[in-house]
C-alpha cells in the first residue's frame, strides 16, 4: 500500500528541491530518494551513509560488480523497482548490457569471473534463505575471493535487502526505462549520498 508520505510528507524546502530536480533532470525524483528525505534523522541519513560506503567505498569489487550484486539481491527478493534501478546502473557501469542480462538470466553460463559468480551464488542463497553455511563460504573463497571482498559483498546484500523490503512496503512507483537510465547516470556520478 502506497503511503501518502512519499507524495507530500515533506517540508516546503524539500518539496522545492524535488521540483528543481524534476525540472533539471526531466524526471521525477525516484521514490527511493524520496524515502531518505522522509525522517532523515531516523532512517535517511544512516541509510545513505551505509549504502554509499557499501556501493562506492574502497573495495576490490568494481562499481559495476556491486551494482550487479544489488540487482541480483533485488531479483531474488522480486523487487521490481530495485531490479530496474540496479540493472540499469550495472549496465552503465560495465558499459555492457548483455553481460548484466546474462547474469540475471542464467548465472551459471554468464560471461563473468568465477569469483564474482561464486559470490553472486552466495548472496542469492543468503537472500533467499536468510543464512549461508561454511560450504557456501568455502566455495566463494576457493574461487579466489578475499575475506575483505566477502565482507564488502555482504554489506551490499544487507543494504539492498533492507531497501528491497522498503521499496515493496512503500509500493515504489516504477520509472520509465528512460527514468531508470537517468537515475543510473545520477547514481554513477554522485553515488548514494
Amino acid at each position: 500500500m502506497r503511503l501518502d508520505i512519499l507524495n507530500d510528507g515533506y517540508r516546503p524546502g524539500t518539496k522545492v528541491l524535488f521540483t528543481i530536480i524534476r525540472v533539471f533532470s526531466g524526471h521525477p525524483l525516484p521514490d527511493a530518494a524520496k524515502l531518505v528525505f522522509y525522517r532523515p534523522d531516523f532512517y535517511g541519513a544512516a541509510a545513505k551513509k551505509f549504502t554509499h560506503a557499501a556501493m562506492r567505498g574502497a573495495s576490490d569489487w568494481s562499481v559495476g560488480d556491486r551494482e550487479l550484486m544489488a540487482a541480483v539481491v533485488s531479483q531474488v527478493n522480486d523487487c521490481a523497482f530495485c531490479v530496474g534501478a540496479h540493472t540499469a546502473t550495472a549496465e552503465q557501469a560495465y558499459r555492457d548490457e548483455a553481460k548484466v542480462l546474462a547474469v540475471l538470466t542464467d548465472l551459471d553460463s554468464a560471461p563473468i569471473e568465477d569469483g564474482l559468480r561464486a559470490t553472486l551464488r552466495m548472496l542469492s542463497t543468503l537472500t533467499r534463505t536468510g543464512t549461508v553455511g561454511a560450504e557456501d563460504m568455502r566455495a566463494v573463497l576457493s574461487a579466489g575471493v578475499t575475506p575483505r571482498q566477502v565482507e564488502d559483498a555482504l554489506a551490499v546484500c544487507a543494504a539492498f535487502d533492507i531497501t528491497n523490503h522498503l521499496a515493496d512496503a512503500f509500493d515504489f512507483e516504477l520509472p520509465s526505462p528512460a527514468g531508470f537510465k537517468a537515475g543510473a547516470k545520477f547514481l554513477l556520478k554522485r553515488g548514494y549520498r
